[in-house]
């Protein structure tokens, strides 16, 4: 990727008992989640993006525009770096009323457009019915759409999100889903997002970054990152993939779409999906499993033919992750050491994967 296309990380932050090191590479459309635990770095790498930390050493570009360069003396404060920064609690001005809050700012942007870019958040985001509303009678969900569309308006290069949806309960989390990924499609600019939630990176991200102790486990595009088996992003129950399909046909009499993708198709429920809609689908280790030979008589609709590519432990030693290349797509199956060894599994062994359930995320 060209520096001039995509965002240029290189950081390292020296703390007493941290040290954050990371050296990226990333578009520069779409939603890169950051991913890991508690303390692996991902606040530390976003604060730095912005400038209210300063690394030990430095190279922040975006596009075409240094942030900061140690190497020629190169350090834009925050003010000067084109960004919007989301955090978890979203702080609107009480004595403001919506549409006030979020035309906050855009007098001191500058930039052409301003005002069209103003109707513009407030449409993606859904929020024109609130513009006379005080902040006060607003729900959570209503309230970070409304910081994500002053965000907006005043067209930055780069989004910032730590953890938006962290404070809200789960309908409001699923209330606003939607909105973000309504985003990620249909803006043209890169956002870094900070999540815990399994859930949320299924659905939003394109590219992954996982941290752990500061440094980068695992960078890449979200199903390659998703389908690794032999460290895997997220372990448990919600282990799984992600597939990127397209709706090519319904089913009335049963209420079902078939997606394909590449390596295959699936059956899932429909809930009024178009012909030709594209769709992520979320397939988890433990709703796969796994058997020699072609299936018959069975209520497993769902059956996908391929090779094990690889085979690793997983969190119990009772149980392996298999991982299946189906074409040019991957599944993940959660099975038994003791099924491995009576099926006689091992790497390059064909199989049919019977999946027994399928999440359309988006």
């Amino acid at each position: 990727m060209n520096d001039a296309q995509g965002l240029r990380l290189r950081l390292r932050l020296e703390r007493p008992d941290f040290a954050l090191d990371v050296d990226l590479a990333l578009p520069d459309t779409g939603i890169t989640v950051l991913f890991g635990p508690s303390g692996s770095g991902k606040t530390s790498l976003l604060r730095c993006v912005a400038g209210l930390e300063k690394p030990a050493q430095g190279l922040v570009r975006v596009g075409p525009e240094l942030w900061q360069d140690d190497s020629c003396g190169v350090f834009r404060p925050p003010w000067q770096r084109d960004l919007a920064y989301v955090f978890q609690e979203a702080s609107l001005f009480e004595h403001l009323d919506v549409g006030q809050n979020v035309a906050y700012g855009l007098q001191r942007s500058g930039k052409p457009g301003a005002a069209a870019a103003l109707e513009r958040a407030i449409a993606l985001l859904g929020i024109g019915h609130l513009m006379h509303r005080s902040p006060s009678r607003l729900s959570g969900g209503e309230r970070q759409r409304v910081a994500i569309a002053r965000a907006l308006a005043t067209q930055p290069r780069l989004v910032l999100l730590d953890e938006p949806l962290a404070a809200l309960d789960l309908a409001r989390r699923h209330e606003i889903l939607p909105w973000l990924e309504k985003m990620r499609d249909e803006l043209s600019m890169p956002m870094l997002y900070i999540t815990h939630s399994a859930d949320e990176l299924a659905r939003l991200a394109d590219q992954v970054v996982m941290l752990e102790g500061g440094l980068v486990k695992a960078c890449g595009p979200a199903p390659e990152v998703l389908a690794r088996v032999d460290d895997p992003a997220i372990v448990g129950d919600e282990a799984g993939v992600l597939l990127k399909g397209r709706v090519v046909e319904r089913d009335a009499r049963w209420h079902l779409a078939k997606v394909a993708f590449e390596g295959g198709a699936l059956w899932v429920r429909d809930s009024a999906m178009l012909l030709g809609q594209s769709v992520r689908l979320r397939v988890l280790a433990r709703d796969l499993s796994l058997t020699v030979h072609a299936t018959q008589d069975t209520s497993i609709q769902n059956h996908l033919h391929g090779h094990i590519e690889a085979i690793a432990d997983d969190v119990h030693p009772s149980q392996a992750l298999v991982r299946i290349r189906c074409g040019a797509s991957v599944l993940v199956a959660r099975v038994t050491r003791r099924a491995l060894s009576s099926l006689k599994l091992a790497q390059g062994a064909a199989v049919w994967a019977q999946v027994k359930s399928v999440a359309v995320i988006g």
